[in-house]
Order: structure tokens, then sequence, then C-alpha cells
């Protein structure tokens, strides 16, 4: 007679534990492994879908999802759809796993939101570094919901924030994404934040992802991935607690490994970090998701593994669930491994039921589809515009203000708007903002031929289908009396020798009450930034001659001269051109 099979997981007024041991014992090998894996959005787009279409490619979705999938890598971050067509991907994505897989386990959908959900139509917030300086918890807090009921909105489950690293080296080019050097300050915004995303209500929550677990921010020299040096007791009290705290205080569900090594042992594989400290001593009942790509760096970076199922062993050991972006050494070669005895089932079990279990306290089961046509309501309306706003003043920190200079009159007569910063837009982003991290994507497309992405456009294109931003230049004109002149000058590039401009900026200084420039970097991803993720610096001077320009501009004796540097104003009355040692001092 044959047995009759329960399907407890589908009751659900039975217990998140019941339910997920029993979809447990169902499982065959070949579908546990696929829960740990996970697949890029635009991968199952159909062609054609750079001119906006959401259509699911079923033979794409059959042989990415044939057996189910663990996570689905950014929607509304690696795609141009709008939050409506992002909403109606997700929920065909859901649909397909519902309908043509055997056990109907839906997937969880992950999003960055460093600065804002880092999605187009969503709102842009100042980067965390910005949001740190407001001292304001609350405003962490507010900023979270705001990412929290968009990501929702559009299908997402799970967020790739906060930073909790600890940044100590300005050369470093992801300071801007951490809440800076103080491990007390970082704690307690961090704790807000993840507050704020993961709510009181988890069929309404994202889960929050607590990054780079850990020491990534002390990196030797600055530079990325880059092992730093840090004493036992300096890891816990500095570097370990921001993210304890956000386990113990606010419930903290899930982490990501960082990239470097500790002691000679990457993150990745440390079982001591993943386990030890943060499972059986702080009690984490969470989720542990990898670094992009961080599994087979065990193999192509650190050196310590031998093929993609000895990496995937390692970092199973360690405790890391979930491979990110994409199903790579826990995919064949893991299976291969358990099937042939290679590798403990067990320790596949042990990440399965975590997976399963977030999947279940979201509600996914009951409940996962959303409203397509209602998700743009929830993006980048006037409150949520009003609270940017309200973080990015906050944030504003004035370095030095001789003679109460600031605020500026405004029945000045006449203005010198000068720098690279004040009339270009995507100069006003951070790294983790969505142009930017489209921008690489198309760049990655180009250079390795390894990414078949359905988006297309320039900066420009990028930025204008983002949110609404206006340039410095156009916020000045308004703000100044009708028989104020504002002259514009460029200079300069932000990087690169091209002092051409200078005489322009120069004449229009000479001929003005006052000079504002408009001096900084360039944040992002790509070969062209000057800050961002795997964009450090080996010295923080102003990149480019941008230093030079500012000491002409100073040199003409220009009755008062405001510096602003990625527009934190430094104001300079006057300055001798012989002394640019002085100069660089006070930037």
């Amino acid at each position: 007679m044959e047995k009759k099979i329960v399907e407890t997981y589908r009751n659900p007024k039975r217990s998140i534990e019941a339910r997920t041991v029993n979809l447990l014992s169902l499982m065959t090998l070949r579908e546990k492994v696929a829960q740990l894996g996970s697949f890029w959005s635009y991968q199952v787009l159909k062609d054609g879908a750079e001119a906006g279409a959401s259509e699911l490619d079923r033979q794409q979705a059959h042989k990415l999802m044939e057996h189910g999938i663990g996570q689905v890598t950014r929607i509304g971050g690696a795609t141009n759809l709008t939050p409506s067509q992002g909403a109606r991907l997700a929920n065909e994505i859901q649909h397909y796993l519902a309908t043509e897989t055997r056990l109907g386990i839906p997937a969880i959908v992950h999003e960055e939101c460093c600065s804002g959900y880092m999605a187009r139509n969503a709102t842009c917030f100042p980067q965390t570094i910005g949001l740190a300086s407001t001292w304001e918890p609350p405003l962490a807090e507010a900023m979270a919901v705001v990412v929290r009921n968009q990501m929702r909105a559009a299908g997402a489950h799970q967020g790739l924030s906060p930073l909790l690293d600890i940044a100590r080296d300005a050369r470093w080019g992801r300071v801007e994404e951490t809440f800076g050097e103080d491990p007390t300050l970082t704690a307690v915004m961090g704790v807000s934040f993840v507050r704020g995303l993961q709510g009181d209500n988890w069929q309404e929550g994202v889960v929050a992802t607590a990054k780079h677990f850990v020491g990534y921010g002390r990196s030797m020299g600055g530079f990325n991935w880059a092992p730093p040096h840090i004493p036992a007791r300096e890891l816990r009290d500095v570097y370990l607690a921001p993210f304890e705290a956000a386990v113990k205080e606010a419930n903290l569900q899930s982490v990501m490994n960082a990239y470097n090594e500790l002691d000679g042992v990457p993150c990745a594989a440390s079982k001591e970090l993943l386990t030890d400290i943060l499972v059986d001593q702080w009690g984490f009942d969470g989720m542990v998701v990898s670094d992009y790509f961080a599994v087979e760096q065990l193999q192509t970076f650190h050196k310590i593994s031998t093929n993609k199922a000895h990496s995937a062993r390692l970092a199973l050991e360690a405790g890391i669930d979930v491979e990110l972006p994409g199903t790579d050494c826990y995919g064949q070669s893991l299976f291969d491994a358990v099937h042939s005895g290679e590798i403990s089932e067990a320790l596949i079990d042990r990440s399965v039921l975590r997976v399963l279990r977030h999947k279940f306290m979201l509600g996914l089961f009951e409940n996962p589809y959303v409203d397509a046509e209602a998700a743009i309501e929830l993006f980048d309306n006037p409150d949520q515009r009003l609270l940017a706003r309200t973080i990015a003043h906050k944030s504003m920190v004035l370095l030095k203000n001789e003679g109460d200079l600031l605020p500026l009159s405004k029945e000045l007569s006449r203005i010198a708007v000068i720098g690279p910063q004040t009339n270009n837009v995507r100069h006003l982003l951070g790294d983790y903002a969505y142009p930017c991290h489209i921008e690489t994507l198309l760049e990655m497309t180009q250079e390795d031929n390894i990414f078949d992405m359905p988006v297309s456009g320039t900066p420009v294109d990028l930025v204008e289908n983002f949110v609404p931003i206006e340039p410095l230049l156009n916020g000045l004109q308004k703000a100044v009396s009708e028989n104020t002149v504002v002259d514009y000058a460029k200079g300069c590039d932000v990087t690169g020798e091209d002092a051409s401009g200078f005489a322009e900026a120069v004449a229009a200084a000479e001929s003005a009450d006052v000079a504002l420039l408009f001096v900084g970097g360039k944040s992002g991803l790509t070969d062209s930034c000057t800050s961002g993720e795997a964009r450090d610096r080996q010295e923080i001077n102003l990149p480019g001659v941008q230093q030079q320009l500012v000491e002409a501009v100073v040199a003409t004796g220009t009755p008062d001269v405001v510096v602003l540097i990625n527009g934190r104003p430094l104001s300079i009355s006057w300055i001798d051109e012989h002394e640019p040692a002085l100069l660089e001092a006070r930037l």
C-alpha cells in the first residue's frame, strides 16, 4: 500500500518549526541544494526586456528553477524595470515556482538598500556616512521604514544592509557606505536601521542583512579585500560590537560575510566567526548569506580550496547558508559531493532549514504575490522625499566658516559658481545608488562578456530614469534674488590633467562678490570613479587638477571664497597664493 504524503507545510495553522521540518522531510537532495542557490533576475527576462517588458522567459526559468531556488538577485537593482514592471516579474517568478515545481516553494528576492532601495524610481537617500552625520537614530529607522515599504511593494523580501563595518582609513573606497569610525554610533544607528527594515510584523517586514562580518573596513592600507591586523580584544570591543548589538537588540535575521581574511582565515570559511561567535555565543537564529562570489573566491582568490565542491564544504561548515549572487559552488558540484558522501547531507539540511524558516516567517507560502499596479504609489512620494531632504539637510557638516560668511545673502550682486560638481547630477550620488550599479553591470558586460544584461543607456539616461534630481547650479539660481547674476564655470573635470578651463573660472571669480567652488570625487564602481567599492585611494587629496583650480581661484583675491567638498562647505576668505600648504591643511 502506497504511503500517503502528509504535507503539513501547506497548513498555515501549524507552527513554522513544524512546517519547516515537514517540508524538509519531503525534499529530494536536488531540491535541497536548489534552496541554497540563487540567480540574477535578468537571467529570466525575455529578449526585448530592454524596452521595459517584464515577461518571464519560461525556458530560462525551467533551466534555473526546475527544482526550486533559494533567492533571486536584485529585480529592482539589476534591471531597468519600473516598480510596477519589477513587481510583475516578481509575481511571475513566484507563480512559476508555485505551479511548475513539485513542492511550490517560493523564492526570497533580495536587493541592495544602502542609500535607499537601490531601484529605479525609489527614493534616493544620503549615503550611510551622511545618515550617521545626523546623529539621530530615529532618522535611520524612518529611512529604513521607507525602504521596507518600497521593497515589499515591489516583491522583495531581504535587504543587504546595513553596513556595520567600522571604517578608520579614509583611503578605503567604501567609507561612504558606513556609519563611520565609532563602534557606539555604528551600533546605535545600525540597530535603529535594522528595526525599521524588519518591522514588527514579518508579513510586511524585510530581512535586514548586516555586513560585512567582520573587519572589512580596517583593511591594510585602506585597500579593498586586504587583510586587517586586529588584536583579539579590539576585534571584540570595536569591530564585532555593532553586529552583536544588532543581533541581541534588534533580532537581526541575516548576516553577510566579509571578503577579507582574519589571521589568515577567510571570513567566508571561518567557523569561529559564523558559528562559534555568531550562533553559539550570541544566539543568532537567522540566515548567513555569502557576499557576492565569496564562496568561489575561496579557491580563486584566497587559494585555500582545490575545487568548487571543496569551497562549498568550507563555506557550509563555517556557516554560510546561501550563495549569492548566482549558484556556482552550491550547484552541481555540491550535489555531486553530497551524493558521493564527500559532504554530509546533514550539513545541507542545517542550511535548508534556515532558508525555509525565513520563507515561512515572511508569509511567502500564503502570499507570495504583490499588487503590481499599486507599487508605484509607494515610490518617491512627497513624504518620502521630504524625509530624504531632512536627512540630507541634517547630514551637512560646516567645517569652517570664517567671518560668519555663511549663510550667503540672497541679495549678492554677482556669484561665481565653479567646479566639476556644480552642474552634474551624477556626482551627487553615492556608490550604492541605482545608476551607479547599472553602470557597473554594463561595464562588466562590455569588458568581460559574462553578463547578458537586458538594460541599456548612458549614465545620463540612467540618472534621468532614476528619480528627479536637480543640479546644484539650478538650485542656486532659484535661491538667489532675481537681481543676482550667477556665473558658471566648470574649471576642470573630476579627474584628468586638463586645466584649460582655469582661465574662465578665474575670470568669473574676479568679477564676483563671492566664489563658490564645488569640488570632490565621483562615487561609484566603474573605472572612472574616485571612491566607492573597489575604488580605493592612495591619498585623500582632491583628484585630478581640482586642488590647483581651488588655488587659482583663491589667488584672485576675490573677497570671499567658499569651497564645498562633496557638499561639505568650507569658507576661505583669502589666502596667499604662495602658501598652498596652508590651503591644503584647510581642505
